[in-house]
């Protein structure tokens, strides 16, 4: 889909392993799904807007890694279920009534995803409503969003590393993963390229309430 492995991952790894162990996880997944697709389907990428989304995440990152060491999971995992559910629900309620023209309003969907991102290793969800709210086609979708994640998820990692929270068993679960997400970034490639741009968007947003529902479970 272009987004989804720490949206996925996360929620349900946080249900048998410590979320910061999860967090660091997914963010070390998302650099080689980035990667591998940047290298694959580099002339889908729309250059300006992944760097207008990855300029403000540089500044919500540090907020993000202090959410993570100091707030409460429990409430910040229930409120931000709740605002992926929210959004995605009345995206697909308003049929597309919305839409951005231009990246001016970049910025604000990038410095969330910094903030997510550095908390959670979660940044799809605001990225997920730029990219719908852009038009983009599932193409230009997955690959301009990868474009953003490779440098932001390195960024990421970097600061878990210099917060203490890259340890060995971060390690152990990415090595242990590494065949599915293999797989799984075949898989999705294939479908990528088959579905239509609407039939694109529901999917994103179907799969956005399905993940804000496990989030919400897992904080009660």
């Amino acid at each position: 889909m272009g987004f989804g492995e720490a949206l996925i991952g996360v929620p349900l790894l946080a249900l048998v392993i410590p979320i910061q162990v999860a967090a660091p996880v997914a963010v070390l997944v998302s650099i080689t799904v980035a990667a591998v697709v940047v290298v694959q389907d580099w002339q889908h990428i729309h250059l300006r807007s992944a760097a207008s989304l990855l300029l403000p995440s540089i500044l919500g990152i540090p907020l993000g890694l202090y959410v993570l060491a100091a707030a409460p999971s429990h409430w910040v995992k229930i409120g931000l279920a709740l605002l992926i559910m929210g959004f995605s629900i009345y995206s697909l309620l308003s049929h597309g009534r919305f839409a951005l023209a231009d990246d001016k309003l970049a910025w604000v969907f990038g410095f969330c995803a910094g903030v997510l991102g550095g908390a959670y290793g979660m940044n799809g969800p605001p990225l997920a409503a730029y990219g719908t709210l852009r038009g983009w086609s599932p193409q230009h979708f997955r690959a301009t969003l990868q474009a953003y994640f490779f440098p932001a998820s390195l960024l990421v990692m970097a600061g878990y590393a210099y917060s203490g929270l890259w340890v060995p068993a971060v390690n152990h679960y990415y090595l242990a993963a590494l065949p599915g997400v293999l797989l799984a970034m075949f898989l999705g490639r294939a479908a990528n390229r088959r579905l239509r741009s609407l039939a694109f968007v529901r999917v994103v947003h179907l799969g956005l309430v399905a993940i804000g529902a496990v989030l919400l479970f897992s904080a009660v």
